[in-house]
């Protein structure tokens, strides 16, 4: 516990004095008796029952209140706990010692004037209240036990005080959220003890302290919640080192993580008010999502569920670049800080990946945590022992894996925690749990930098999908609180849906919120893509960098231009970082790219965390893609490069060329810019995911739409413009080769397509460009008639530009989107290309009743699209109106699958509606539902006489006999219908019976599931009956139902269609 370590110091500086600490014995009634103990070695003893004379202690008073004043906080306030409890002082005399602000060392005075005013008593009391502070912190076992349902409940916390507040310790914000639950605290007396300011220990003394004033049952709760909840976990240690240590790591990380400095560093804003929820979203080991898409909190990290390897240690969180990994990160590190959260964890170790490539002395365990992180004032050996000795209690953060230089490897394997070696493979070996094994590893990075490799140590994987809508429009009234100001934002982003779909990622929202003054001010004209939002946000900056008298009235190619030499020294700078792995720079490294303190000033490169202790903190670009945009700005306009240079972003090299240079990692110590290799050395050697997100920076500089405004920087527009056409050529010649790669169908079948890595990037690049006329080239090749980019990390930016490709399809396909960020946003950017999809499959994407009716309203005009397949999203009966319609207008609709939502009873009714006046439908899908009996009903009635269905799925919708005998009467009229899925309802042996009977009459159904129904041996008959006299059924399941060993063998042989 924090603060007894303190007590440890104080109590033997105290026996060092001559003062001599009674030990206490059983006390009953808040009352002590000391036993017999002398000390030999003092100035005065206490023997037996002899007091210590107030004159001897008088006597060494300065001394005392330097020791009781040099200590922490929390070391006095827990020998004050133990003089409460003793009625050693009064509740007043408590509430006077702990006043906050004022200086310990005055606390200490007043408190040594209220012991010598009650005599030697006091006086002795006061040092055996040291002493079981010092036992406190030795012992995990609570030596204080008391009656739960006392009638004296106020008075029995005060008793027991200490050993309540070690109880309470790990468990205060759960046993505050229950208080609250139950009535027993307000929000606001919770939000004044959750205070920054306290530690655990300090809150678990103030809600005491509340308890002792309030009447209203509080401290009944408290007396007997408190005993039920478990012995607190002790460090176990000889001295103090351990705690002092876990006291200022807490106090270095909150220190670290309290403020969110902005991307551009020009203000430091309170995370508590800044920070808003992503979609967190588990991965199995199927590779499919949790089955709930609602998105997680962050307690989701270490939860037991979704393990891919159970005896792995380290946890991945991946994201896109801008999706907010590392504030999801800060925001984790600030609540276990706080006391708040994960409190399973003593220690927490922060690191930054990009920070710690930059160290090139080999290293051990114990440098990175000591040297790198927080040094231990005292006790290293002690506290690094407790260290390996309790892996358990560790949590080591590693952000930004993508921006490491070095790919990882398992095959040098290094075990010795105290012996060092290089940064990489000590990296690697904690990840793969050689070194610290037990100690939970967070590792954040963007997809495609983890590989295969590295994902057979994880444990669990989660995916940041980035701001839900919700969360776009919380964010920005966050960040804007002025009247009517967010108002503003929001109606403007739902108006252009091509900035809102950008903004899903966190790093566009904040460019949204920079911009806000020109996004209002253009009304119509906002951006569409992402390179448009970087030149917004470029010119934003040039402006508020520019003397109001000098800078022109708006932005614009005079603007740039007058910044041309700054923002091409960024650029090389940024390129040649891409092309080393090098994303923070010395001051060296910025002198030799040309980088003064003027370019610095514009405010693109901020300060980063020095990993040298005592060393100037080095610069770095705001957000990783702010560093491949500048790069990207450098190619376009820098006299430097050759176009021909540019092939290297989009893999065109010529023949025989090798992919290795830039695969592997520059293993040389990074020094400055040099022309040694240039640009083409550069592009070779960067990381294809770096490359990727220049080369749609490139694509986008050299639009058609920001042609004028580059031609006013650039000295000869015949160089722009051949570097336009060299991007438009490797831009189709490398769709070619992308198309070319795709498997022949099989015979008989459509040609498939799964979307290989660098499609979707290609995509991106190709909308950047805003080329009608390459985009319907690049896609005459492209002859498949499935599409698949599932788990693909598509948003609504990513739907924009499919469809901005797609829709120059000559045939239809059918367009696979499951497990991405859709979302509505990315439906209403998909709808240009609806009308060359012919199939939709949208499961899994976070999609609501209003996406679904914009998708059906247009789907009406679409011919061509004849299935959707939208399970495992959030729709509710809202959307069941624009569905019926759909069906009711569109007679050659072939499927519609809505599983696993929310549609109950209501919404099927509804839907039944459209069913009646459909004639094509052939796939109805209800699975995971809660349509009921009644919904069941409306359904059966609708679909009685439908002539073209064929399967029809109704698991786990809760539907019992009632609903049952409706689908019994369905099959006695229906004529087309092959396969009924029933399972996971409440169907009984009344509702099998009445299926049954439905069988005896029915020519059509081929396949019948009924697994997990309650069904008993009497339902088996009668469908064995019913078999009798039906030979077109096939398979009737029966599975996971009530039937004993001896009732299946009995069963089974008497018609092998009945599948137990």
């Amino acid at each position: 516990m924090e603060g007894h370590p303190a007590s440890l110091c104080l109590s033997f500086a105290i026996c060092q004095m001559g003062l001599t600490i009674a030990s206490t014995s059983e006390r009953t009634e808040g009352v002590n008796e000391f036993p017999q103990e002398t000390a030999y070695n003092g100035a005065w003893c206490i023997v037996g029952h002899d007091m210590c004379t107030q004159e001897a202690f008088q006597a060494q008073r300065s001394r005392l209140v330097g020791l009781l004043g040099s200590g922490s906080l929390e070391a006095f306030e827990s020998v004050l706990d133990w003089l409460l409890s003793w009625d050693v002082l009064s509740w007043e005399e408590y509430e006077g010692l702990r006043v906050l602000g004022q200086p310990l060392s005055h606390s200490a005075r007043r408190l040594l004037d209220t012991v010598w005013n009650k005599g030697a008593w006091g006086c002795e009391q006061l040092l055996a209240a040291v002493q079981e502070a010092q036992a406190d912190g030795r012992s995990p076992a609570l030596r204080g036990h008391w009656d739960p349902h006392s009638p004296h409940p106020a008075r029995d916390l005060q008793c027991h005080r200490p050993a309540i507040v070690r109880r309470l310790y790990s468990h205060v914000e759960g046993v505050l959220d229950l208080a609250q639950a139950r009535g027993f605290l307000s929000p606001y007396e919770c939000d004044e003890i959750r205070l920054p300011i306290f530690t655990s220990s300090q809150r678990a003394r103030r809600l005491l302290d509340l308890a002792a004033v309030k009447a209203n049952g509080l401290a009944t709760f408290l007396l007997q919640h408190v005993q039920e909840l478990p012995d607190p976990l002790a460090l176990s240690l000889e001295d103090a080192a351990c705690q002092k240590y876990a006291s200022k790591l807490r106090t270095t990380v909150s220190a670290q993580s309290r403020f969110l400095s902005s991307y551009d560093g020009a203000e430091n804003l309170c995370l508590e008010d800044i920070y808003t929820e992503n979609a967190l979203e588990l991965r199995t080991e199927a590779g499919a999502p949790q089955t709930s898409p609602a998105p997680l909190g962050l307690d989701a990290l270490f939860r037991s569920g979704g393990r891919l390897n159970a005896d792995a240690d380290t946890v991945l969180v991946v994201g896109e670049a801008g999706s907010g990994k590392s504030t999801l990160l800060q925001r984790l590190h600030l609540l276990w800080a706080s006391g708040r959260d994960f409190q399973d964890f003593l220690f927490v170790f922060p690191f930054s990946c990009r920070q710690l490539q930059r160290l090139a002395k080999p290293l051990s365990v114990r440098a990175l945590l000591f040297q790198h992180c927080c040094w231990p004032d005292l006790g290293q050996e002690e506290v690094f022992q407790f260290l390996l000795a309790h892996p358990e209690r560790v949590l080591l953060t590693f952000d930004g894996f993508d921006e490491f230089r070095f790919r990882f490897t398992d095959g040098e394997r290094h075990c010795s925690p105290t012996e060092p070696t290089s940064v990489q493979n000590l990296l690697f070996n904690l990840l793969q749990g050689n070194l610290l094994k037990n100690a939970r590893k967070l590792l954040t990075s963007r997809p495609d930098a983890v590989s295969a490799g590295l994902r057979r140590y994880v444990r669990a994987e989660l995916h940041l999908r980035g701001f839900s809508e919700d969360g776009i429009e919380l964010y920005l009234r966050k960040r804007h609180r002025e009247p009517g100001l967010a108002d503003r934002l929001v109606r403007l982003l739902r108006a252009t849906s091509a900035l809102h779909g950008l903004c899903h990622l966190p790093v566009f929202a904040w460019m949204v919120s920079k911009c806000h003054q020109e996004l209002l001010l253009q009304g119509g004209g906002s951006p569409r893509t992402t390179t448009d939002m970087y030149l917004l946000i470029l010119q934003h900056f040039l402006l508020h960098a520019s003397p109001p008298d000098a800078a022109p009235h708006g932005p614009g190619p005079g603007l740039l231009r007058g910044r041309l030499p700054t923002l091409l020294h960024l650029g090389r700078l940024a390129l040649w970082g891409l092309g080393v792995s090098c994303y923070v720079f010395s001051a060296k490294q910025l002198q030799a790219a040309h980088v003064d303190g003027a370019d610095v000033s514009l405010g693109f490169l901020v300060h980063a965390k020095s990993v040298a202790p005592g060393s100037p903190p080095p610069l770095e670009f705001l957000h990783i893609t702010f560093q491949c945009f500048f790069a990207a700005f450098y190619l376009v306009l820098s006299t430097d490069v050759r176009p021909s240079s540019l092939r290297h972003l989009f893999n065109c090299r010529p023949t025989g060329s090798s992919p290795l240079a830039r695969l592997l990692p520059a293993l040389c110590v990074q020094g400055p810019p040099s022309e040694e290799g240039g640009v083409e050395a550069w592009l070779q050697q960067a990381e294809p995911h770096n490359l990727q997100i220049t080369a749609a920076f490139l694509a986008g500089l050299l639009s058609r739409e920001h042609r004028g405004l580059l031609a006013e920087c650039q000295a000869s527009e015949k160089a722009l413009l051949r570097r336009q056409a060299c991007a438009h050529r490797c831009l189709a010649r490398s769709l070619r080769k992308h198309f070319c790669s795709i498997p022949p169908a099989l015979p008989g079948e459509a040609k498939s397509m799964h979307a290989l890595p660098g499609f979707l990037w290609l995509v991106r690049s190709l909308y950047e460009l805003r080329e009608e006329r390459l985009a319907r080239k690049a896609v005459r090749g492209l002859d498949v008639g499935h599409l698949k980019l599932t788990f693909c990390s598509v948003g609504p930016a990513e739907c924009a530009a499919l469809a901005f490709v797609l829709r120059h399809l000559r045939r239809p396909v059918a367009l696979q989107l499951d497990h991405n960020s859709v979302g509505d946003v990315g439906v209403e950017q998909l709808l240009p290309c609806l009308g060359v999809c012919k199939a939709l499959y949208l499961r899994d994407n976070n999609i609501s009743d209003r996406g679904l009716c914009t998708l059906a309203e247009h789907a009406l005009r679409c011919e061509e699209l004849q299935k959707l397949a939208l399970f495992n999203n959030k729709l509710t009966d809202g959307c069941a109106q624009a569905l019926a319609r759909l069906l009711e207008c569109r007679q050659n609709f072939l499927a519609l699958r809505l599983g696993n939502n929310h549609i109950t009873e209501a919404g099927a009714q509804v839907l039944a509606r459209g069913l009646r006046a459909n004639s094509s439908l052939q796939f109805l899908g209800f699975w995971g539902n809660q349509v009921g009996d009644k919904g069941a009903q409306a359904l059966a009635e609708a679909l009685s006489d439908h002539q073209s269905l064929r399967w029809f799925s109704l698991v786990g919708n809760r539907i019992g006999s009632v609903g049952a005998r409706a689908l019994a009467s369905m099959l006695e009229k229906n004529m087309a219908l092959e396969e009924l899925c029933l399972e996971e309802n409440q169907l009984g042996d009344e509702g099998v019976c009445s299926l049954a009977e439905g069988l005896r009459r029915n020519p059509s159904l081929k396949v019948l599931k009924l697994s997990n129904n309650c069904v008993t041996y009497r339902g088996a008959e009668a469908l064995l009956r019913a078999l009798e006299r039906n030979d077109t059924i096939q398979e009737v399941w029966l599975r996971g139902n009530a039937f004993s060993r001896e009732e299946m063998e009995t069963l089974g042989p008497r018609d092998a269609r009945l599948l137990l």
